[in-house]
């Protein structure tokens, strides 16, 4: 497809806003990003006008489960539900995060190969979603927080087979669960769970292929350890201190928070039918995951937008409300852009493909009713989004 969009608010990833510019997309590639009416030769277009609607990259979903569906206690159908029906759901929740704005996600723990699958479907046009970074299994200790789709493993030698295991079954990063958590019975969110030995064996041949690999961490311990060993990201990182954050900075990770998951469950409560030890749980530490952030933010560590879609009433489609809730810990609405584009990109090691609108990268957008810039929350609106374009096809387009 050849197609100019003009008379746009063009709003790049890179933290730079055209009040009137244009996009000129060849194929699966943006050709030109620029200011003004549109360039010469248009008439061999399709040309789409804007009427100053906002312009922005492709949204990107650095922590999402498409196998989880979002339901009151989502353990309990992963291990109900047939494989067929998970991957069922799992197309289900990629089509409806494709069309909320999310054209990219990393899927960060599955069962039955089932998202990488998902990928290749994805990828061979099978099936409408976004582009799929899938780290197969997660791999925890023996009934750590997440078994239910994990692999499981103790000791440094069972821990790298089990990492080579999830390379040769295709994944494309790694996840490993360093801490105790929320959604599993019986563990403590705030426990270390792998010792560094095992943390360091998993992130040696995560990198000798080529993976970059992700701590499920919420405890300060178990963030440290994922830290020192040389983890890429660290999702949650509920229980920082000042150690914490300087080995960020030295180390030069990444924080996902995953702000969404807490607050789904603290706004539905017990009476929807969320287990009462989640609740219990996610009521100890969800004060201390804020203020975690918000010191995270403060001093300059990169965050990285993930919502942990799947996890209790926290939908697949509704990924962008991670965004409002980043500014609430102080990112501007820019950064909380960036936080989904250019350093998500860079975060999935793709930030050469996706993540900002420049000439020769995929032509990865959204066309937004309204201004993120002056309301974040327009980005959660799905009937504010009336256009989403990955690798250069339309898969929404209402104008």
């Amino acid at each position: 497809m050849s197609v100019i969009l003009r008379d746009a608010r063009v709003i790049d990833g890179c933290g730079d806003v055209r009040a009137r510019g244009y996009i000129r997309v060849d194929g699966n590639r943006i050709g030109e990003v620029g200011t003004g009416p549109g360039p010469a030769g248009m008439n061999i277009y399709d040309v789409v006008d804007l009427d100053g609607r906002c312009v922005l990259p492709g949204m990107i979903d650095c922590h999402v489960h498409l196998c989880i569906d979002g339901s009151a206690d989502p353990m309990q159908p992963l291990q109900k539900d047939s494989p067929a029906m998970i991957a069922l759901k799992a197309a289900r929740h990629a089509n409806l995060t494709l069309l909320a704005g999310v054209t990219t996600v990393r899927d960060l723990g599955s069962v039955d190969g089932i998202s990488g699958s998902l990928r290749d479907a994805v990828n061979q046009g099978l099936v409408a979603g976004p582009r799929i970074v899938g780290a197969n299994q997660a791999v925890c200790i023996t009934g750590g927080h997440g078994w239910q789709f994990s692999r499981q493993a103790d000791g440094a030698d069972e821990v790298r087979q089990a990492v080579r295991e999830q390379i040769r079954a295709g994944a494309d990063a790694i996840k490993i669960i360093a801490t105790g958590g929320v959604l599993t019975q019986g563990v403590e969110p705030g426990s270390p769970q792998f010792t560094f030995e095992e943390l360091k064996a998993a992130a040696e041949e995560a990198h000798k292929a080529g993976r970059r690999i992700a701590a499920h961490a919420q405890g300060n311990e178990g963030i440290k350890n994922a830290l020192r060993a040389g983890f890429d990201t660290v999702e949650h990182g509920i229980f920082l201190d000042e150690e914490a954050i300087a080995l960020f900075m030295e180390k030069k990770a990444i924080l996902v928070p995953t702000l969404s998951a807490p607050f789904n469950i603290m706004e539905k409560g017990e009476k929807s039918g969320i287990p009462a030890f989640i609740i219990e749980k996610t009521q100890r530490v969800k004060d201390t995951h804020v203020e975690s952030m918000k010191m995270a933010h403060k001093a300059g560590i990169p965050i990285a937008s993930g919502a942990d879609a799947g996890t209790p009433f926290n939908c697949h489609g509704d990924n962008l409300r991670e965004l409002e809730l980043l500014v609430g810990i102080g990112l501007s609405p820019m950064d909380a852009i960036a936080s989904a584009t250019r350093i998500a990109s860079e975060t999935l090691g793709l930030g050469g493909r996706i993540g900002t609108l420049e000439p020769g990268k995929l032509a990865d957008l959204i066309v937004v009713e309204g201004d993120p810039l002056e309301d974040i929350a327009v980005l959660q609106r799905k009937d504010r989004i009336v256009a989403v374009m990955k690798d250069g096809q339309f898969f929404k387009r209402t104008i």
